[in-house]
């Protein structure tokens, strides 16, 4: 903080994350006079150890399978080993890079960064290591940790994403507590970097909240990657010594590895931060909100993790967008949680937007509900990259696709469209007309509307 920074602004933000740092971006582009409080790094999990380490350590995982794999496609190429220190070496540069670009944005619109401690300590005011700041306007954005299970130290070799991002060595053997998507995505990672994986998820299916057939499918996948997992037995115990840990299932499974990732999720960081004392209503932690965000106190609205629902970067950042907009009344449409894409990028990658099928007929109606799978193998940039998968639709009877759900390398880079498809509530015949560049694993999305709108042409009847 500088001795120039003011003690009361328009919107004052407590958490300078993908949530809190939008926001003051926004508020600040609409004139609004703004403080945000940080007590590390601006940009929060998501740039320094969420989602742009981790996608780093999958493209490092993406090469070193591509030059072990090379004679497939007759490039002589070997993988010669990982070398760690150059890995986080790359991945470091790349937060540092995208750090310093967010510094200066935060800089160039005028958002003064108060670091420190913050904690809401009346309705419209902050106090931040013994300073008080007051909001008119007040966004809390804290973000989220890793959780662990209850009586699951973490420690030693039982570690959690946050100590597994620092790792200096791949590990022979890992067990990975958990099958969503970190534990998903770092089993992918190890076992790319020559690791024996082994997942073990408490209930019946990988990536258990993706529509079952997108479980399945990755399921599939796995084992032909020679990645191993358990499903729907739960975790009993772990005893860990020099060598390395060994964990014992609730079936009497006992698994060794030499380390254990915890990747059971994550909590909203909310504890001792004064919001229950000024009256803010929260659930197992959770901030709960209205659908525009606001938390029924005074001017105070949430944004991000600690409001129930996806935990995903691009969420809290859309967010925190909607709350400045809102703050500066400009009334913007609520954000629908089920439009917001969803993107796991193990290999091969996840992706979905809208609901599943389950959820459509819970929704709509069990007879009406109509699906399509369209496989990858009709479409030519697919067998190209050699990836296998599917695009799979869930339209309403009659009605628009409310659902679209992507297995294979690469198709996270689709969800774009798809989540146009499902937002503007789109029927298969608005997009089977639509032109779709050859070759391109796009194709495939259009391919399976084609199909749904009764005209296949690269898939079987």
């Amino acid at each position: 903080m500088s001795e120039s920074t003011p003690r009361s602004f328009d919107v004052l933000i407590l958490g300078g994350g993908s949530g809190g740092y939008a926001a003051a971006l926004r508020a600040s582009q609409l004139g609004l006079t703004v403080g945000l409080v940080e007590e590390s790094k601006v940009g929060g999990t998501c740039l320094h150890n969420g989602c742009i380490p981790t996608k780093a350590l999958l493209h490092a995982a993406e090469l070193a399978d591509n030059a072990r794999e090379g004679e497939k496609y007759g490039v002589n190429s070997q993988l010669h080993g990982i070398d760690m220190t150059k890995v986080n070496s790359y991945k470091q540069g790349v937060i540092d890079r995208l750090y310093r670009g967010l510094q200066g944005l935060v800089k160039s619109r005028k958002v003064h960064v108060i670091e420190g401690h913050g904690r809401l300590v009346g309705p419209d005011t902050i106090e931040v290591d013994g300073e008080r700041y007051t909001g008119s306007n007040i966004i809390l954005g804290t973000g989220s940790y890793a959780r662990s299970l209850p009586g699951l130290e973490i420690g030693g070799r039982v570690i959690t994403s946050d100590q597994a991002l620092g790792m200096e060595w791949v590990p022979q053997r890992a067990i990975v507590l958990g099958g969503g998507v970190i534990g998903v995505e770092f089993a992918s990672v190890w076992k790319s970097f020559g690791a024996d994986v082994t997942i073990v998820e408490a209930l019946p299916h990988l990536a258990p909240n993706e529509d079952e057939a997108l479980s399945k499918g990755l399921e599939r996948a796995f084992r032909k990657r020679g990645i191993n997992f358990k499903v729907g037995v739960r975790f009993q115990g772990v005893e860990q010594s020099d060598a390395g840990v060994k964990v014992t299932l609730e079936d009497g499974t006992v698994l060794e590895a030499d380390v254990m990732l915890v990747a059971v999720g994550r909590g909203p960081r909310t504890a001792d931060l004064g919001y229950e004392e000024q009256g803010i209503r929260v659930d197992r932690g959770f901030v709960l909100t209205d659908e525009r965000l606001h938390t029924g106190v005074g001017n105070i609205y949430a944004v991000g993790d600690i409001v129930p629902g996806l935990q995903l970067a691009h969420r809290g950042f859309q967010q925190g967008i909607f709350v400045a907009e809102q703050i500066a009344g400009l009334a913007p449409q609520p954000i629908v949680e089920a439009n917001i894409p969803r993107v796991t990028y193990c290999d091969p990658e996840v992706a979905s937007v809208g609901l599943t099928e389950a959820k459509a007929k819970e929704q709509y109606g069990e007879d009406k509900v109509q699906t399509l799978e369209y496989n990858l193998g009709g479409n030519g940039k697919s067998q190209i990259l050699g990836t296998t998968g599917f695009v799979k639709l869930v339209r309403v009877q009659d009605g628009p696709v409310v659902g679209v759900h992507m297995l294979g390398a690469r198709v996270g880079e689709q969800i774009g469209e798809a989540q146009l498809i499902v937002s503007w509530e789109a029927h298969p015949e608005d997009v089977a007309p639509l032109i779709h560049a050859h070759p391109t694993q796009n194709e495939a999305l259009g391919e399976a509307h084609l199909a749904l709108a009764g005209k296949p042409l690269h898939a079987h009847d």
